[in-house]
């Protein structure tokens, strides 16, 4: 983890991307370019550059943490690769882990980090035992977490389970999965203005309207 001035409250931001054997081919592609730009949208965001760190955890069959929070303009593209089965549990213990470890609270002396934005994305079903790590995971109430169900094998009722609020994408097509990661970076960019601008109130987050691609799952 960077070292960062430690009176600056930051805004962490957690992107849990599903990289198993069925994102082979134009999905994971998709994904690096979504990567590519929502790292470049975000760092053109005065704002965003101001208070943004970043994290990437990717799952398969197992789960990794591949960028670890860090300022966002040290943030560089990772490699994704397709491969494997859907270790969903492994990675909101992962998460869970992640943000216990890497997140500031707050102390008498000074004020902690503001609550996490967590996006997370996956195409299927998991095939770990998921219920105990998401049901941990939604006790720690551990910030603003957004799922998204991409695509047509994807399970949204397990992604209620972890959130209300769940998202979905019709396919995988790879103007569907850019259109997501622009609906993040704008998510990402609206929510560190409205941390600068609330000042110490603590509200919810307000998310902007999704594009005709992404459907809010009641």
């Amino acid at each position: 983890m960077t070292e960062f001035d430690p009176s600056i409250r930051r805004l962490p931001v957690y992107l849990v991307l599903d990289c198993s054997g069925s994102m082979t081919g134009a999905p994971i592609e998709a994904v690096r370019q979504g990567m590519k730009t929502l790292l470049n949208e975000l760092k053109s965001d005065p704002q965003a550059l101001e208070t943004v760190f970043l994290s990437v955890i990717t799952f398969d069959s197992s789960a990794r943490v591949v960028v670890p929070l860090t300022e966002l303009m040290l943030v560089k593209e990772p490699d994704f690769q397709a491969t494997g089965t859907t270790a969903l549990g492994a990675a909101l213990t992962l998460l869970k882990e992640s943000i216990e470890k890497e997140v500031r609270k707050t102390t008498p002396e000074q004020k902690g980090d503001w609550k996490p934005l967590i996006f997370l994305m996956t195409d299927g079903a998991p095939t770990d035992k998921w219920e105990p790590a998401a049901d941990a995971l939604k006790a720690a109430k551990p910030g603003n977490f957004i799922a998204c169900a991409a695509g047509g094998s994807a399970d949204e009722a397990t992604l209620k389970r972890i959130t209300p609020i769940v998202v979905k994408l019709n396919d995988l097509q790879p103007d569907a999965l850019k259109s997501f990661f622009q609906w993040v970076s704008a998510s990402v960019a609206t929510t560190s203005t409205g941390v600068a601008n609330r000042g110490n109130e603590e509200t919810g987050v307000a998310l902007p309207p999704p594009p005709p691609e992404i459907v809010i799952v009641p």
